[in-house]
């Protein structure tokens, strides 16, 4: 059987847990990619390189190698002029449009959905209220461009056999945009980037991506109200503002590198994170150092954290329910009571139920089971 794998866009900024699905699967398929874009098979530091990958005609586009995002009428046009009518079996690996590959009667499609197009979906008034493309007068021309592109994301969910999702939530939001079942195979996390350490300093930590959904202003105005020491990793168009909102007691160290993100987790008190996240991978690193996390009791961190009121001999950490800073404030101070109860061996516990070795057990056998049901009821 010949393989191809379906990805959206490989970039260098391009480095989140939809890639990291991407590495495992080809760890364990022999697969050719494609992508809409790449601009990774040339980097020496990529699990890409030298790799050939099939791209669209995005990949000579202006500022391309920054991501297509800019093109979002163009994705759903350019991934149907991937020609991949010689495969047997296709798979996707898709939170936008990698699922929308033009496949025929005989071949087998099985996409692992991180999530439905967020900004098509879920996020549609937080884009539009964040960028300035949501503005009048062009804001009307951009919501029917997204009124158009929920129509393309239901229309190619049917081009798929079998779903894949990153979890529970995410699988509840397949069947609400989609109508359609999905099997929950966890994401493979690196365990092995991560030290173990009981041994715990006093701060803080929240590693984001900057954005407006990752609510990390709301951490910010929570930990200015409790004058506790947080650090903040990561970078975004929201940099400046956290900035400004921030206290002294607030240290923002921008983008740091994996090797600083990994020291910084093993010796927080906690790991803080307050968006809704279809899975939440960071939750899982962070509890794999054996560090607490508290974060909002929604989405993937339901399914990673073991909330210390409810399961105390297994608790990893503190949920809180709804996204405002007395919420957080309140999960803190509820933290800061209990966090002895809380114990490290639980958190790494806890983590590993999230290992590569699990993904690669789970995502060969269903595909293998896919393909046995596949050939029995065309062939």
């Amino acid at each position: 059987m010949r393989y191809a794998l379906v990805h959206e866009w490989f970039t260098p900024k391009a480095t989140g847990g939809s890639e990291l699905v991407v590495q495992e699967i080809l760890r364990h398929v022999e697969a050719d990619v494609y992508a809409l874009i790449d601009f990774e098979s040339n980097n020496p530091q990529s699990y890409l390189y030298q790799r050939q990958i099939g791209t669209t005609f995005l990949q000579h586009f202006p500022l391309a190698s920054r991501g297509v995002q800019k093109y979002l009428p163009l994705l759903p046009i350019a991934i149907e002029q991937l020609d991949l009518s010689s495969y047997d079996v296709i798979l996707s690996s898709s939170h936008a449009v990698a699922k929308g590959i033009l496949t025929n009667p005989q071949q087998l499609h099985i996409c692992y959905c991180h999530t439905p197009m967020r900004y098509a979906w879920d996020l549609t008034f937080d884009y539009l209220e964040s960028n300035p493309l949501g503005k009048p007068p062009i804001g009307i021309i951009t919501r029917y461009i997204l009124h158009r592109l929920r129509a393309w994301d239901v229309i190619s969910a049917n081009r798929v056999d079998y779903f894949i999702a990153n979890s529970r939530h995410t699988a509840g939001r397949i069947w609400r945009c989609y109508r359609r079942e999905a099997k929950v195979i966890y994401p493979p996390v690196n365990l092995d980037r991560f030290n173990f350490n009981p041994v715990k300093e006093d701060f803080f930590l929240t590693v984001s991506r900057l954005v407006s959904y990752k609510k990390i202003s709301l951490i910010v105005e929570a930990f200015n109200h409790l004058g506790k020491p947080l650090v903040i990793i990561g970078s975004g168009p929201e940099l400046e503002q956290i900035r400004q909102l921030a206290k002294p007691n607030i240290k923002i160290l921008g983008p740091q590198p994996n090797e600083i993100v990994a020291e910084y987790m093993a010796l927080a008190k906690a790991f803080v994170y307050a968006a809704c996240e279809d899975f939440g991978i960071a939750l899982v690193e962070a509890q794999a150092c054996g560090t607490p996390v508290i974060a909002y009791a929604q989405g993937g961190a339901t399914e990673t954290v073991v909330d210390v009121r409810k399961d105390l001999h297994k608790a990893t950490g503190l949920l809180f329910p709804s996204q405002t800073p007395e919420s957080l404030i309140s999960a803190v101070e509820q933290f800061l009571g209990r966090e002895t109860e809380i114990k490290a061996e639980n958190c790494r516990e806890q983590a590993q139920k999230f290992s590569a070795e699990i993904f690669k057990k789970c995502y060969t056998e269903f595909l293998e089971n896919c393909i046995e049901q596949w050939q029995t009821t065309f062939f």
